[in-house]
């Protein structure tokens, strides 16, 4: 059973620095408690205790005389004024990049921005993070709870957002919130506060967990960092959250040829080393049982498998005696006769001939043929000298391999096997192992599909010593699309015409892949005649000629300007269709066509006078409108429903309230009157008398 640690288990920077502070102090003497637990790991906390060191639960718990160390986390900033309050002798341990983000939200807030923080809203740093927020902010643990936050808040159009997260949320979650929020909030900025170690544990982790039959986690089952771990690796293969070496004879290893072990930021290197030594006499164990003493063990097996290892060892500094040029005499089904000039018969096993089982001798080789091979076994009793071509080409393609890790050169394979946890690619006689998730092949989806495919693939990984390698055929896909895509945007023009095949259809058109580009074919683009939907003109996996009508070359998109398509088919007067997307205090914004919005003003909603929108419509509602105004220069739209109602019934006059803005006028435009009109009443109202003197 083979045991690959992780490079990054085990203390952070920031851990590590809170845990020297604490053990330097007790070193001089100095009596020191933490405010709430140093870090999530139960185990120390114990080890800490056992030299005096005592948890403080709030500030008013610290004993005269004791050092305060502020853990990792932070504490909120009430927290920070009581101690400085109460004259505590405190230092603060928070980790450097916490207080980063403890500084953004604080000038963030300060310049008026709502706060968004991904992460465990009931987490320290999280509650230390908002205290440092002015402005209101919400907290969110996945991209979906991010969306369900602006459906649930109706936040002003003009308002400013800030994102950030915490030091140890789930690196692809933020990843895929930050699209989410791109999309909800035009006013945004983003910070990626997650730690950069913490990204590159759960990188690895996902690495091990692919490539091992089980995964170890050590931490505390209260650690934020480690559960997060945990379910990394459990996407991938039976994993296991322990907090000691002690939880580890629960665990059937049985049958497990390699492990993969990797550890939470608060865990001491003590626990991690402990629980290594403790696995390995397990595997000693293990190994003891499959070969019980007494037990026969044939000896074409040891001597075969000795030599084995003895050849991984020794492939780099193999003799010239050991490789010999071998002629072919004879080719069988079951093996292949050479001549190597010597007195015994040379012969090459059929499974010694390749590392790709597709391949065939009878039909690659003829008599005549020369061969670089390797001798695997003499026996002078028989006179027959055991050969091999595949370990040969092992050796001599190795260093290609090597390099190509070091370097990022895409090379080429076949894949010749399926496995539970991955994919077997050969490429010049050298296996290399794809993990599922690296394949190109979604989760759930068979992989069995890939078997004898030609596939481009990158070296991630090597083992020198074991001369295995692991590829990435979805890296190396991902490197030849953006080189397509850089040499398709420095050649494409205006007005050029191009072949494509019909990717995908919505309601307004089709997009086109041009050759690793996509590009959109508006539906009005489609057909002289007017159609309703693209599916009326063409099907998914259809061939077309286009020609590029217009480039947005900063955004990599390839389309009709949305205006220029609004100025073509929608004139003043149009009768349309519109999707209710923003409601606001003086009307309402409806999409027109995707990246095209015109605005319904509250009197253009009705045809008597409403309080608010929200009274007619709601967000989501489908509502006929006319176009009754288009300020190109602007970039303004203005709708109106209420030129479609029927004309109301004549009623007595009555005072009005207000007038009616102009349809054309801007946000901007409509405060700026509002103010002058308060400005006026207040100049035109008598000043009111001074309060008598008492």
């Amino acid at each position: 059973m083979k045991i690959h640690l992780a490079e990054t288990a085990g203390f952070c920077f920031g851990v590590e620095r809170a845990v020297n502070k604490v053990n330097d102090y007790v070193s001089q003497g100095q009596p020191v408690c933490t405010l709430g637990p140093l870090i999530h790991n139960p185990g120390f906390i114990r080890s800490l205790e056992s030299q005096g060191v005592y948890i403080a639960q709030a500030p008013t718990d610290v004993k005269p005389g004791y050092k305060l160390i502020i853990r990792t986390h932070g504490v909120t900033k009430d927290v920070m004024e009581e101690i400085a309050s109460l004259g505590i002798d405190y230092d603060d341990a928070t980790c450097p990049f916490v207080q980063k983000i403890h500084r953004i939200v604080a000038e963030r807030s300060a310049a008026g921005d709502v706060i968004l923080i991904a992460g465990d809203v009931n987490h320290p740093e999280v509650v230390g993070i908002r205290s440092c927020a002015a402005t209101p902010s919400f907290v969110f643990g996945s991209a979906e709870e991010l969306a369900q936050i602006a459906g649930e808040n109706r936040f002003s159009p003009d308002a400013a957002f800030t994102m950030v997260s915490q030091t140890t949320f789930d690196a692809k979650e933020f990843k895929k919130s930050e699209k989410i929020a791109k999309k909800l909030y035009t006013n945004l900025k983003i910070f990626d506060t997650i730690c950069n170690a913490t990204a590159l544990r759960q990188e690895e982790a996902e690495r091990l967990s692919a490539e091992n039959d089980i995964m170890i986690v050590i931490g505390g089952r209260n650690s934020s960092n480690t559960a997060k771990l945990y379910k990394i690796c459990s996407g991938h293969c039976r994993t296991y959250l322990i907090e000691d070496a002690e939880e580890l004879k629960n665990i059937d290893f049985t049958g497990v040829a390699s492990v993969g072990v990797t550890a939470g930021a608060s865990t001491p290197e003590g626990k991690i080393k402990e629980v290594i030594k403790t696995m390995s006499e397990i595997n000693v164990n293990i190994d003891a049982a499959e070969t019980t003493p007494g037990q026969a063990v044939p000896a074409e097996t040891t001597e075969e498998m000795s030599f084995e290892e003895a050849l991984e060892e020794s492939l780099n500094s193999m003799s010239n005696d050991q490789r010999v040029v071998g002629t072919v005499m004879h080719i069988a089904p079951n093996e292949i006769q050479v001549d190597i000039g010597r007195k015994q018969t040379g012969y090459i096993p059929i499974d010694e001939y390749s590392a790709d089982p597709a391949a065939d001798p009878m039909k690659d080789l003829k008599v005549g043929d020369e061969l670089n091979l390797i001798i695997m076994k003499t026996n002078d009793v028989e006179g027959t000298i055991m050969l091999s071509k595949k370990r040969y080409d092992a050796v001599k393609y190795w260093d290609t391999i090597v390099e190509a890790e070091k370097d990022g050169t895409i090379l080429e394979g076949s894949v010749v096997e399926v496995l539970s946890k991955g994919l077997i690619v050969v490429t010049n006689g050298i296996r290399i192992f794809v993990p599922a998730s690296l394949s190109t092949v979604p989760r759930g989806g068979r992989l069995e599909d890939m078997l004898n495919k030609d596939v481009k693939f990158v070296v991630i990984d090597i083992d020198n010593r074991r001369r295995r390698a692991v590829g990435s055929i979805r890296e190396a896909n991902k490197r030849l699309r953006k080189e397509v895509q850089e040499k398709f945007w420095s050649e494409i023009e205006e007005g050029k015409k191009y072949t494509g095949v019909v990717k995908s259809l919505t309601d307004y058109g089709a997009f086109v892949d041009l050759g690793g580009v996509d590009g959109m074919i508006h539906r009005t683009e489609l057909s002289w005649k007017r159609i309703k939907h693209p599916s009326e003109v063409v099907n998914v996996g259809d061939t077309v000629d286009v020609y590029v009508k217009s480039l947005d070359r900063e955004n990599k998109k390839i389309e009709d300007s949305p205006w220029e398509v609004f100025k073509r088919d929608y004139p003043i007067g149009s009768e349309i269709d519109v999707k209710i997307v923003r409601i606001t205090t003086f009307g309402a914004f409806a999409e027109i066509f995707p990246r095209m919005e015109g605005l319904i003003h509250i009197s253009q909603i009705a045809n008597e006078r409403i309080e608010k929108p929200q009274d007619v419509i709601s967000i989501g509602d489908t509502v006929r409108v006319k176009i009754i105004d288009i300020d190109y220069d602007k970039k303004r739209i203005s709708l109106s429903m209420r030129a479609l109602l029927p004309a109301p019934e004549k009623r007595a006059p009555k005072e009005e309230k207000y007038d009616d803005a102009p349809l054309t006028m801007s946000i901007d435009e409509m405060i700026a009157k509002a103010n002058e009109a308060e400005k006026a009443a207040e100049e035109a109202a008598p000043a009111e008398e001074a309060p008598a003197a008492e």
